[in-house]
């Protein structure tokens, strides 16, 4: 057996110890995607007091995560590989099943591009999601849903198409931050507080 197999399996037999613990990881495996939604929020606000480099920063992450998914759903089409149950049909699965492809994730690629994206914006809710994104790949495999390798593929295309996406694009991005914050436009992208030109220079 493959060790991508033996290791599903390991963590299969944890899942089947740990009854406690359905329930959250269910919900958060299901669900906890909304996290990353709010901390996207967080990050566009903790931006509006910095400058419009990391206004940028903040809204391309979730640019960064749309192209991270439109890569990730290229490449699931192009691999095709199977569901863990569709191959190991008698082991503990939690969540619904599905007959879309294993790899990579959708969940962790998501994820990873967020968490890699805040990043830019600040270095401390950077780690938060990178947390919470580990969290997030070792749920859906702990709920039956995918093989490690597809979580760990999935955390490493988002964050490198995110990673590609602010780097390539938040120059351009920030100096419309900086003509938006002359409009009246300006409390969507600057506190108030902050000078939104002073990366530019």
């Amino acid at each position: 057996m493959p060790p991508a197999s033996q290791l599903f399996l390991s963590v299969n037999e944890f899942a089947r110890s740990t009854p406690w613990l359905h329930s959250p990881a269910a919900s958060y495996a299901t669900y906890g995607i909304v996290v990353f939604g709010l901390l996207m929020v967080a990050g566009w606000w903790l931006a509006r007091r910095r400058p419009a480099l990391v206004m940028a920063a903040a809204l391309l992450t979730p640019v960064g995560m749309l192209g991270a998914f439109a890569v990730q759903q290229v490449v699931v089409a192009l691999v095709d590989e199977q569901r863990p149950y569709a191959v190991l049909p008698d082991v503990l699965v939690l969540v619904s099943r599905t007959t879309d492809p294993s790899f990579p994730s959708d969940h962790a690629c998501v994820t990873g591009a967020v968490a890699a994206g805040l990043f830019f914006v600040d270095r401390r809710l950077g780690w938060v999601a990178t947390a919470l994104a580990a969290l997030m790949a070792v749920s859906r495999v702990y709920v039956g849903a995918h093989w490690p390798l597809d979580v760990v593929a999935g955390l490493a295309l988002g964050a490198l198409v995110s990673t590609a996406v602010v780097l390539l694009l938040r120059r351009p991005v920030a100096s419309l931050v900086d003509r938006l914050a002359r409009t009246r436009l300006a409390p969507l992208v600057h506190a108030g507080d902050a000078d939104p030109a002073a990366a530019l220079a």
